[in-house]
């Protein structure tokens, strides 16, 4: 299999970011994100609850497509518009 070379730009503060984390890692950026889409690919493990009740919890858990709920709560819940 033949490497092949690619240019890619991104935002000057995502590039700081990716650096900054790279440098944590001891590696480089370019190998940093070849780790990043070499796992992106792998299935991650299945969270396997300790307790009946937390089982029966996850089982309820619905995704309601919503990212800021924990911030935001008082507003999706009460209608209240501050912040």
């Amino acid at each position: 299999m033949s490497e092949t070379t690619v240019t890619i730009e991104v935002p000057s503060h995502l590039y700081t970011q990716l650096q900054e984390l790279a440098d944590e890692q001891h590696t480089d950026v370019v190998r940093l994100l070849s780790k990043l889409v070499t796992s992106a690919g792998t299935p991650r493990t299945q969270y396997q609850p300790s307790t009946p009740a937390l089982q029966r919890i996850l089982d309820r858990a619905v995704d309601l497509g919503v990212p800021d709920l924990s911030q935001r709560h008082d507003h999706y819940l009460y209608g209240d518009d501050k912040g």
